[in-house]
């Protein structure tokens, strides 16, 4: 567990320094918000709300996928919207 979250959940990924965008962040979804946990702050960011459903996330350089029942949202970190 991490501030409150575990990190071995499917809707929790961890930003691999080096990777692109949100190195060393962990990037969860919680109550249909997409949320950026900072360790070093321990300070979660608000990043999209209204994630309905959502089943899991993953990370590949900048871009966040989120997995839901209905849909999948692609969110860019380096612009701060969806795609």
């Amino acid at each position: 567990m991490i501030h409150g979250f575990d990190k071995n959940s499917p809707l929790v990924c961890e930003g691999i320094i080096g990777d692109g965008c949100g190195g060393g962040r962990f990037f969860l979804v919680e109550n249909e918000t997409l949320l950026a946990y900072d360790p070093q702050t321990q300070m979660n960011i608000v990043l999209l709300d209204g994630v309905k459903n959502a089943k899991a996330i993953s990370k590949k350089t900048c871009v966040l996928t989120i997995e839901c029942e209905n849909e999948v949202i692609w969110f860019d970190l380096s612009s701060l919207k969806k795609v």
